[in-house]
């Protein structure tokens, strides 16, 4: 079954949120598991801004979706967090099988449900705007949830940054994307994920095939969309983001000197995209 067969999505939950709080307060810090649509916990950080009003701070929430493997506490995610959260507010999940979240991965497809209940979550803790910035795998996921949850959705977003995201599906011309499939599609493959990289992986291949991030981009418009990608991604060569730009409108930061997702992102990049999420 094809991409084609996907439909925008409709509904999502936030009734499950554990300290029962709805409306962010100055300074405050909060956690929360918070229920997707298809019945899944995730677990999810909320931050508020720390820049001083008079230095520009906004009512705009951050949500960061992070790279395969990765979680809310991996040290690259709290790195990106606290340099947006000099703009902004910033919401991180873990995404399904990631970290404390429940479930198990299926590598950017349903994904797109546990952005869309952190998104929802910022809207009911009082925040009129919501960006998103995915990295790799979140990169595919935040084009996607941009794409199905338009308009007026409770899940809407507000501007997308998409960071060496894939432009499509079952990608094997890099070694790190051979071994990132052998992870996936092989059943020691998806231990080594489990024990090595404490990802758990859903077994099942796609039914429906999900649709594919250069698919879903001529569908963002109006919204505010940004693609950034380094020259030296091992995982993804440049046509993918040139791929990506000529899909629709967007803008495109080639990064010289960068490689990959979170990891290879520096204060400097975070901070540039940050001053772009929360102006756009």
């Amino acid at each position: 079954m094809g991409s084609a067969s996907e439909a925008r999505f409709h509904y999502v939950d936030v009734s499950s949120v554990t300290d029962g709080l709805r409306h962010a307060t100055s300074g405050t810090t909060l956690t929360a598991i918070l229920r997707t649509s298809d019945d899944v916990r995730i677990e999810a950080r909320y931050e508020p801004c720390t820049a001083a009003p008079a230095a520009g701070a906004t009512d705009t929430a951050i949500v960061l979706a992070h790279g395969f493997t990765g979680s809310v506490d991996r040290p690259a995610v709290r790195r990106a967090a606290a340099v947006f959260a000099r703009h902004a507010a910033v919401v991180t999940f873990s995404f399904r099988g990631h970290g404390r979240s429940g479930g198990r991965s299926t590598v950017g497809d349903r994904e797109v449900l546990d952005l869309a209940a952190a998104v929802a979550w910022a809207r009911s803790l009082g925040h009129q705007r919501v960006v998103t910035a995915g990295f790799s795998m979140g990169g595919s996921v935040v084009l996607r949830h941009a794409a199905l949850f338009g308009g007026d959705h409770e899940s809407h977003t507000d501007a997308v940054a998409a960071i060496s995201a894939p432009a499509r599906w079952y990608y094997r011309g890099t070694a790190p994307m051979r071994r990132l499939h052998w992870v996936v599609t092989r059943p020691v493959g998806r231990l080594v994920g489990r024990y090595g990289f404490g990802t758990r992986i859903h077994h099942e291949d796609w039914n429906p095939v999900p649709l594919s991030p250069v698919e879903a981009v001529p569908l963002i418009a109006p919204t505010p969309l940004l693609v950034v990608h380094g020259d030296r991604d091992p995982y993804f060569p440049l046509d993918h983001p040139r791929m990506l730009a000529a899909a629709g409108p967007c803008e495109l930061w080639m990064e010289p000197g960068m490689g990959h997702a979170e990891n290879a992102a520096g204060e400097e990049l975070l901070g540039r995209l940050g001053n772009w999420l929360v102006r756009e």
